[in-house]
């Protein structure tokens, strides 16, 4: 075998798995289709975490802010690039797994990397793809237009125009609070008929509040979008709290309706998916899954959130269960980690 173990995937609790195999001395290979924390790359610009730092650093390294509160985008970009220099770790970026296949008691990879293919054979396995890999399409028409987005990326963008947010979680109302004070005439949808304040930040959800009541920013609730033009969006009744469909002129859209999990590793490799949210089936003392040798880390082992349960900060305990599963000890007690309380990530 090239390997004793492949990470597919290098967020935060890919990178931090890294770290801890490093220091077992346990050989690997890891893998990103794209960047380092690629899914956090997407993240808008100067967003901030909900959980507070201590409880998204990794590997024992503290993670400090300048202003000692809860860290950017940008400041969490730099300190996970800060660890994978510190430990000197070794991370294929931007080199996609295409195929996996059983082969000589472990798993032949075959990646493709700026239009080559490489081949690696390992015995263990361990996917730390995240569960926020694609956007939820709405299926509608006039969603692939150019003027419609299912990413945040900054404001800026938007002065000037009427923008059409939808969704009422904490991407959307942070949006939406943002593009209204850079100067967006915004107006959201969402297919409830308020904000839920278990899913809002809680300094987050009186300033929304306030602009709709305000009139600062128009809110159309209890409906969803049913088609796209180029000027406006037509939005329909959820189920049917109004009498007829409404036209929202907009020179802009964000659907930001939430993102899913890409199984296609998943059941490539037989994993046995479970449940609505389609979460692998898994040991929850070793994270291996049905199929042996095949483990999960991080949040992919929820599989696609519609409430979030696993963010960075419940993820950590994954990494020691791992670890003594592939040197073949027991598991951690529960006294010998920690088991943070659960605070919703930004997402």
């Amino acid at each position: 075998m090239d390997h004793h173990v492949a990470i597919i995937g290098a967020g935060p609790i890919g990178i931090e798995l890294a770290v801890s195999l490093k220091q077992a001395g346990i050989n690997y290979v890891q893998f990103d289709a794209g960047q380092i924390a690629q899914t956090i790359s997407w993240f808008p610009k100067m967003t901030r975490f909900f959980s507070s730092a201590d409880r998204i650093a990794i590997s024992g390294v503290p993670l400090q802010t300048a202003d000692q509160s809860k860290a950017t985008r940008e400041e969490y970009l730099a300190y996970l690039r800060n660890i994978v220099t510190q430990f000197g770790l070794e991370v294929n970026t931007y080199e996609r797994v295409g195929r996996i296949e059983p082969v000589n008691g472990g798993f032949k990879i075959e990646t493709n990397r700026h239009g080559a293919t490489h081949s690696y054979e390992v015995s263990k396995i361990v996917l730390a793809v995240g569960d926020m890999a694609h956007p939820r399409l709405l299926h509608i028409p006039g969603e692939d237009l150019e003027h419609v987005s299912h990413y945040f990326d900054e404001p800026h963008r938007y002065f000037g125009k009427r923008l059409l947010i939808v969704g009422g979680k904490n991407s959307a109302v942070e949006a939406a609070i943002r593009c209204h004070r850079a100067g967006a005439k915004v107006a959201i949808s969402y297919r409830r008929s308020r904000f839920d304040p278990d899913r809002v930040k809680y300094w987050l959800l009186p300033e929304v509040e306030a602009m709709i009541r305000s009139g600062k920013i128009d809110f159309y609730p209890d409906t969803l979008p049913k088609a796209i033009t180029r000027q406006a969006v037509t939005l329909g009744p959820v189920p049917s709290t109004i009498d007829d469909p409404v036209t929202v002129d907009a020179d802009f859209v964000l659907l930001l309706t939430g993102y899913r999990m890409d199984s296609t590793l998943f059941d490539m490799l037989g994993v046995e998916l479970t449940g609505e949210n389609q979460a692998p089936r898994l040991d929850p003392h070793t994270m291996q899954t049905n199929v042996p040798g095949i483990y999960v880390a991080g949040t992919a082992a929820a599989g696609t959130q519609e409430t979030f349960k696993l963010f960075i900060e419940n993820c950590h305990r994954h990494i020691p269960h791992i670890v003594a599963s592939l040197q073949g000890q027991p598991p951690p007690s529960p006294g010998e980690q920690e088991t943070p309380d659960t605070h919703e990530l930004e997402s």
